[in-house]
């Protein structure tokens, strides 16, 4: 039986030799984390393999996060460490709904969050992120927004922005909503100086009872700076133990033991090893039209976001 460290040794070993970069997403394992060139969300991740020398790439996430890198890398060969990894709320809108959407609410702007299919993003306006949101949707002249498929993230966007109207599709992550506002009030009973952070992903019932709302990468880095020392996570659990790693003197609690997604779990140090061995993973191609459709809408969310 190989040992973890054994395959991690090996992993980066063929890193070099056969000219691969890992990107890894924070919801995935530490074991995982620890072999990473870089790690962090779906967009930054995808910005930085445009940036790499590196011909091929993989991403331990989930297929979203794959083919966003394949958009913005279309030369290099993209990989999915585990071809059944998906994004259930990326999966919630086809083309036909989104269509249908837009014919309900003629002359709203289309802003869909990066959690969706390369297909759906073809016939969006703009794509946004949990880190950028904010900004962009203050960016747009538009002041009516068809936000999707998140209404919770597009809800706390809402509220910060009551001069635009808002129009959501009934959607969202299943894993950020599951918790309701009992988790959070038992969570700050048992840890009573404890700070709450939450991803706005969560319903609005707990993002109200935060000390801190942002995103997986906005959360790490208020509980790296921040001065209190104990703190609740209202993200993916996975976010828990990189924090125990990187912050040794301070500590971390899971919302919930009912915060983990099944679908980032699908990952393991073996994919990733077939993936470079050529035995698994998936390469990832999109039809040359599909990229540049889809490009469209992510280059209107750096032009309004930076």
């Amino acid at each position: 039986m190989r040992t973890t460290k054994e395959i991690q040794d090996e992993i980066n070993r063929l890193k070099k030799e056969k000219d691969f970069c890992i990107l890894v997403h924070a919801y995935q394992a530490h074991s995982i984390v620890e072999i990473a060139d870089f790690t962090g969300d779906s967009y930054g991740l995808s910005v930085q393999a445009a940036k790499v020398p590196e011909k091929n790439v993989i991403m331990c996430g989930v297929r979203f996060m794959a083919e966003t890198v394949k958009v913005l890398s279309p030369e290099k060969n993209v990989y999915l460490a585990n071809p059944t990894a998906g994004c259930p709320m990326a999966e919630q809108m086809d083309i036909p709904i989104l269509k249908g959407l837009q014919a309900k609410y003629p002359g709203y702007e289309t802003v869909a969050y990066i959690n969706t299919t390369t297909e759906l993003k073809t016939i969006c306006d703009t794509i946004v992120t949990s880190s950028s949101a904010d900004k962009i949707i203050g960016n747009i002249e538009n002041d009516k927004i068809l936000f999707v498929p998140d209404p919770n993230l597009g809800g706390w966007i809402a509220k910060r922005h009551p001069d635009k109207d808002f129009k959501f599709f009934n959607g969202g992550c299943p894993t950020h909503m599951r918790m309701r506002k009992e988790d959070v009030l038992k969570a700050k009973a048992e840890h009573p100086d404890a700070l709450f952070l939450v991803h706005p992903e969560c319903r609005a019932e707990v993002v109200e009872l935060a000390d801190y709302v942002g995103s997986t990468t906005g959360i790490m880095a208020f509980a790296k700076e921040s001065n209190a020392k104990e703190f609740i996570i209202g993200t993916e659990s996975s976010i828990v133990e990189h924090l125990q790693y990187e912050c040794p003197e301070k500590t971390f609690y899971p919302l919930s033991v009912d915060l983990i997604c099944n679908n980032m779990k699908m990952t393991t140090l073996v994919d990733v090893l077939n993936t470079m061995n050529g035995t698994g993973g998936e390469e990832i191609t999109l039809p040359d039209e599909t990229i540049k459709a889809a490009k469209k809408s992510i280059d209107r969310m750096i032009a309004l976001g930076g």
